[in-house]
């Protein structure tokens, strides 16, 4: 069957969308209600989708807790990791400057600091010869920086090499920081919960998938950048739009005629990324990523990067939270690295 003739609710569920992230919604909810009953204020672990406060930027790593605290989060932002002990004198110059840069960093990055003398089998893991050393992780893939201290501008303009490769790589933005999490209202009783007032998006949404499923592609995609245009953040119709402009795409495809192009073909990026997206459509997950990241590996220079874009759209898709996407993005970076 051609996917232009395929009832657009049934190739891209939006209910299925919308019910996700109403889950995701309430299940930030709960998080910051069990932290203020805790008598937290709200604050919230870095990786979560609600704000977190800057002094969540950096946490203190060791062994037991490296995967969770710093491979799963390199997921959603880069990790600087900063390897010290207490007895070096240049650890203790450079660990404040790391700290106040990731800080001024505002969410684009997380400091783990980790201590040699309490995690040995980390600094063996790591070929560290003398300290301080500072690594980053991104999507999974370890980076070295650099070792010893260096001048502040120079580290200025490392880290925000990492922060671009990250964005431009591998399409992670960061985390969001709330400078008032945490904080405490006077008489040091913790603030209530901001009221978050609905924003007036639900008739554009719902237009969107009404025009889906009346074949209105054109109309779905501009209602989701309306959305977009007065709320860039809004999860719903960054998913929406991004399934609506894969749908443009694949119209009026001939699909066997797309298959035999990227078997006939196997290093030539256009018909890679034209068999992805049908993959992608056809519920094809793993085997669309898959076929992205082995294309990356055989290209260079600018087919390189086209591809590599049509990956990160497609990481959109489907969204940032599924464990395919986790996985593909770590595919990737070790292809790139």
């Amino acid at each position: 069957m051609q996917p232009r003739n395929m009832s657009m609710s049934g190739v891209v569920d939006l209910a299925a969308v919308k019910a996700a992230g109403e889950a995701k919604a309430k299940a930030e909810q709960a998080r910051a209600e069990q932290a203020r009953q805790a008598g937290q204020g709200g604050a919230t672990a870095p990786g979560s989708a609600a704000g977190v406060p800057p002094s969540a930027l950096v946490i203190d790593v060791d062994e037991a807790g490296f995967e969770s605290d710093v491979l799963q989060l390199s997921a959603e932002v880069p990790v600087v990791l900063d390897f010290w002990a207490e007895w070096c004198e240049p650890c203790k110059q450079l660990s404040p400057l790391l700290e106040r840069l990731t800080v001024e960093a505002n969410g684009r990055l997380v400091l783990a600091k980790v201590d040699v003398d309490a995690n040995q089998m980390l600094m063996q893991q790591f070929g560290i010869q003398g300290i301080p050393a500072v690594f980053a992780v991104v999507a999974g893939q370890v980076l070295p920086l650099f070792q010893g201290v260096a001048p502040e501008q120079q580290i200025r303009e490392t880290l925000a090499q990492l922060v671009q490769v990250a964005e431009e790589r591998f399409g992670i933005i960061g985390i969001e920081v709330d400078p008032d999490a945490g904080a405490t209202a006077p008489g040091g009783s913790a603030p209530a919960p901001a009221e978050v007032p609905a924003g007036p998006y639900d008739a554009l949404l719902e237009a969107a998938v009404v025009a889906l499923d009346a074949g209105d592609l054109g109309g779905a995609v501009q209602a989701y950048k309306n959305v977009l245009s007065d709320d860039p953040g809004n999860t719903e119709a960054k998913l929406g739009l991004a399934q609506a402009e894969l749908l443009v795409r694949v119209q009026g495809m001939d699909p066997q005629a797309v298959r035999a192009a990227a078997a006939g073909k196997p290093a030539d990026p256009a018909a890679q990324i034209a068999a992805a997206d049908l993959d992608l459509v056809g519920g094809h997950v793993e085997d669309a990523f898959g076929r992205l990241v082995d294309t990356v590996r055989v290209t260079f220079g600018e087919d390189r990067n086209a591809v590599r874009l049509r990956l990160l759209e497609l990481f959109e898709v489907i969204g940032a939270d599924d464990p395919r996407v986790t996985a593909a993005r770590t595919a990737l970076a070790r292809v790139l690295f």
